[in-house]
């Protein structure tokens, strides 16, 4: 048991020793990612579920739909 606990007070002074040689903690170089912006949410013209921007299937003028088939339907 005593070994145990040798070892284990071995390992804290190492990793201490190891934080104060290296100095004050730097900075990480990776930079976190940026969250996602929010998007324009569009009502479907034949259904009237709202759609991100990107995600709208357009007719000839312009309409918005969430999905071809809606788009096919046309408007309601």
């Amino acid at each position: 048991m005593k070994y145990v606990i040798l070892i284990a007070l071995a390992a804290v002074v190492l990793w201490w020793l190891r934080a104060r040689l290296r100095g004050p903690a730097a900075p990480t170089a990776r930079r976190r990612a940026e969250p996602a912006r929010p998007q324009a949410m569009l009502a479907c013209a034949h259904c009237g579920v709202h759609v991100p921007q990107a995600d709208v299937v357009a007719d000839a003028a312009g309409r918005p739909y969430c999905s071809e088939a809606h788009r096919l339907a046309g408007p309601r």
